[in-house]
């Protein structure tokens, strides 16, 4: 069992830290970077693919165009990350101290469920000054390809397929409509990529490349697709 400690809490009230009610309800300090994001995690018999396009912004300005959202936990288990950049990063590095001290307690690589419950429980302790919403997809020899939905507030949700971030606001009736039970790889590697080119076209806040990976028994497969390459764009 891993016990997990909170992390610091400021004593002083958030307006002392720049917290003002002028940014729109997201809870962001002046100046603080939002990844604006669109992340997607799929699994599939005998794996699970993770993407996510690759703009941060400040505002209404890009601050990065070829960021990486995708964060890995374990040797096949990655995190994709939307909210505060800052605070998500916060939270996969505490993740990761805290997984690799129980994998030298197990002597073996931990279970998917076992990080998710890491991060879960990371993000449910400090959910008042936490900005972080994560996807947790990976493979283990145990259970195969599983994603795992952790939003805002901390909850842990078990599911086929998970979307997050600003722009999966516009692809809930995309995904609805086209994911299936039992797609293959390649199917779920398609599906994966169009829903994303959809969200990188109607969410201002989402855009670049897509970081994509395949994980299943055999490693970590990357690909990266430019902006060119996606199945669907708006025409200017």
């Amino acid at each position: 069992r891993v016990t997990i400690a909170k992390m610091a809490k400021p004593e002083l009230e958030l307006k002392d830290f720049g917290y003002s009610a002028a940014d729109g309800g997201k809870g962001l300090k002046e100046g603080e970077v939002d990844l604006g994001t669109s992340i997607m995690a799929v699994s599939f018999d005998g794996g699970v693919i993770v993407a996510a396009d690759s703009r941060t912004t400040l505002g209404s300005y890009v601050s990065n165009r070829v960021s990486d959202k995708l964060t890995k936990l374990s040797d096949t288990i990655y995190c994709c990350r939307s909210g505060s950049a800052a605070d998500t990063q916060a939270v996969a590095d505490y993740a990761k101290i805290y997984l690799e001290l129980h994998e030298l307690e197990l002597d073996d690589q931990p279970t998917v469920q076992a990080c998710a419950r890491v991060v879960q429980q990371l993000c449910y302790s400090n959910k008042d000054y936490l900005m972080a919403g994560i996807i947790i997809g990976g493979w283990d020899k145990k259970n195969g390809g599983q994603v795992y939905s952790i939003p805002l507030g901390g909850s842990l949700v078990k599911q086929p397929f998970a979307i997050g971030g600003s722009g999966s606001t516009y692809i809930y009736g995309f995904c609805d409509a086209y994911f299936r039970a039992g797609m293959n790889k390649d199917e779920c590697r398609e599906f994966t990529l169009k829903a994303l080119a959809h969200a990188m076209a109607r969410d201002g806040s989402s855009g670049g490349i897509v970081r994509l990976a395949v994980i299943d028994k055999n490693g970590v497969e990357f690909q990266y697709h430019s902006h060119e390459d996606l199945p669907f764009k708006l025409e200017a």
